[in-house]
């Protein structure tokens, strides 16, 4: 099967769960630069500092039975690194993740239509990851800890221009625009999800240490179980919720750990999202594209 079939078939097939909405506020940075030329500093919402702060109440409330996108491998294939081209010079610090981690899979949803948007999102010229040399470095040790268990990381994003937030922006405003909220929100009211901390205005993507990822079996190069699909908007893809196994709980907390030991935070709603602690450019955000 193709993988623009796989990837149709896999939006298609959905199984019902029953979960909890979240809400909670976004903490608020500093920015400077998108790209090579300063800006001035504005207020942002930035998730991924949330939780290396204070995490911050979360008021919850019942919602309908809702229908919840297949798991990654069922709705799209990914990308052998050797078949990937369109690689330019990059901006100083910044590398070509499978480049230090040559054992790397890569699964660049927003090179696709597979992702909460419905279109390939602006930036995204190439299905390639990209993040500073630190972080890559960083994410290089703990593949290697990975290895040892029989798993390699399969990362779905990496640097993201901010371009491709600004997009975001626009489509959070088009109420009209639900697509694929069956797949990615249907429990959630798409103008809220900045709101609600799924998607930040400055995100710490754009500062190219943030990564969303996860692990894939070594042998196989299957994803494991980890109870949600990458980019649900709901309850079920933070960490802690009660609404998963305790098999996908621990397939979490492996990734968790290892990310956490070598030193990345983890961000509390989305068990695949993580930022360098020691990044080298907390408050700078850049625009240059992917590919």
């Amino acid at each position: 099967m193709s993988a623009f079939a796989r990837l149709k078939a896999g939006a298609m097939a959905i199984a019902v769960l029953t979960f909890m909405t979240i809400s909670a506020g976004c903490g608020n940075v500093q920015a400077s630069v998108a790209g090579a030329t300063a800006i001035p500093a504005v207020e942002v919402d930035d998730h991924a500092k949330l939780d290396t702060v204070q995490e911050p109440a979360i008021p919850t409330q019942e919602v309908m039975p809702v229908t919840i996108a297949p798991d990654a491998a069922e709705a799209t294939e990914s990308v052998h690194v050797s078949e990937i081209a369109n690689r330019v010079k990059l901006p100083e610090s910044f590398v070509y993740v499978d480049e230090v981690v040559p054992e790397v899979q890569l699964e660049i949803r927003y090179a696709s239509a597979y992702n909460f948007v419905g279109v390939p999102i602006d930036g995204y010229n190439a299905p390639i990851a990209i993040l500073t040399s630190q972080a890559a470095t960083a994410l290089k040790a703990v593949n290697d800890e990975l290895e040892k268990q029989g798993y390699v990381l399969l990362i779905y994003d990496a640097y993201r221009p901010q371009k491709a937030v600004d997009q975001f922006i626009r489509w959070s405003k088009d109420a009209k625009d639900t697509k694929m909220k069956k797949v990615f929100y249907p429990a959630i009211d798409k103008t809220k999800v900045f709101k609600l901390g799924y998607v930040a205005s400055k995100s710490g993507h754009s500062r190219g240490s943030t990564v969303d990822l996860t692990i894939a079996v070594k042998k196989t190069g299957n994803p494991v179980d980890m109870g949600s699909p990458y980019d649900f908007f709901g309850d079920i893809s933070s960490h802690g919720t009660k609404l998963i196994t305790a098999k996908q709980t621990a397939n979490r907390n492996i990734l968790k750990n290892a990310m956490v030991k070598h030193g990345f935070d983890p961000y509390s709603k989305e068990w695949w999202h993580y930022t360098l602690a020691k990044e080298p450019y907390p408050t700078r955000y850049f625009d240059f594209d992917i590919g």
